[in-house]
């Protein structure tokens, strides 16, 4: 059943078992007792109805050229680097294909050439831009790659797609996205929140506020999230997700996926929550990611 989002409590409460495997040479695993790290990366397909599973990677790609953006300034190697990053996508130490893309500070230029890959063609994407610092325009990204947002992408049809601006600091506009999988009956959401940054959210009043937008529209009996959330996964903006869904990291914790500027990563700031009867199995790459100043985060969902 569909959780009831006013009745819930703004409290943390340990998440579902999960597995947090780092992809690559010299990854750690760690097991839990709930799910077998065989059953990762098992590809599995069924009707809306009954069992299904679905591999999501979440990302903030780092479009636009910004401090902190190696290939914001060379988008066309971005692009080649986000489909070489995808196609080496592992969970539980297996490769895998993902279902579903969740990116964040992609630039709509960028999505049209994403779109046009091989492996991309055939999905479905909806893309959102990030209000400009007016809150009336859209920002835009530099050389010629248009606009600055998020953008959706899934293997089958998505569907009842919504946008929706969240409460935010005048001048640092942000934005949700939200869209349906009738082949997986699951709702599927991104957004980026807003950061720690002096003159944007310092204190974290906004960000509790924006969450409870995002749960809003992502109310559905299968829910897959993911994003950047800019906060550490013990921090309280964060209290109402943990108490609705599981988590990648499980018990407030998991791997890092911010990187600082020598690729060391540093600290967990993007997430996929899940319907809390889903189990999940994770992955974060265990060496730098040189085109971004964040690692991708994939997750194996199990749908009951």
């Amino acid at each position: 059943m569909r959780a009831p989002r006013a009745l819930i409590p703004l409290v943390a409460v340990c998440g579902a078992g999960v597995v947090v495997a780092l992809a690559g040479a010299g990854a750690a695993i760690e097991k839990s007792p709930a799910l077998g790290s065989t059953d990762a990366a098992r590809p599995q397909r069924a009707s809306a109805e009954g069992p299904v599973s679905v591999t999501a990677v979440t990302w903030d790609v780092c479009g636009d050229a910004e401090p902190g953006c190696p290939l914001g300034g060379d988008p066309a190697g971005l692009v080649r680097r986000i489909d070489r990053q995808l196609a080496g996508t592992a969970v539980a130490g297996r490769a895998v294909q993902p279902d579903v893309l969740l990116l964040q500070r992609v630039c709509s230029e960028q999505v049209r050439s994403l779109k046009a890959l091989g492996r991309l063609k055939s999905w479905s994407w909806t893309f959102t831009p990030q209000p400009a610092a007016d809150d009336r325009t859209e920002r835009t990204c530099v050389n010629g790659q248009g606009r600055l947002g998020l953008a959706i992408a899934t293997r089958e049809q998505l569907t009842e797609v919504h946008h929706a601006g969240l409460p935010s600091q005048p001048g640092h506009g942000r934005t949700a996205v939200c869209g349906t999988v009738q082949a997986w009956n699951a709702r599927v959401c991104t957004a980026q929140l807003s950061s720690s940054e002096p003159d944007d959210d310092p204190d974290g009043s906004w960000r509790p506020k924006q969450i409870q937008t995002l749960l809003g529209l992502a109310d559905a009996d299968r829910v897959i999230i993911g994003g950047d959330f800019t906060d550490k996964p013990r921090a309280r903006s964060l209290d109402s997700l943990y108490s609705i869904y599981s988590e990648c990291g499980g018990d407030r914790a998991g791997a890092a996926t911010r990187q600082d500027a020598s690729g060391k990563a540093t600290e967990k700031t993007d997430y996929l929550f899940a319907t809390r009867s889903a189990t999940l199995a994770c992955g974060v790459p265990a060496t730098p990611v040189r085109s971004s100043d964040h690692r991708p985060l994939a997750a194996t969902i199990h749908f009951a």
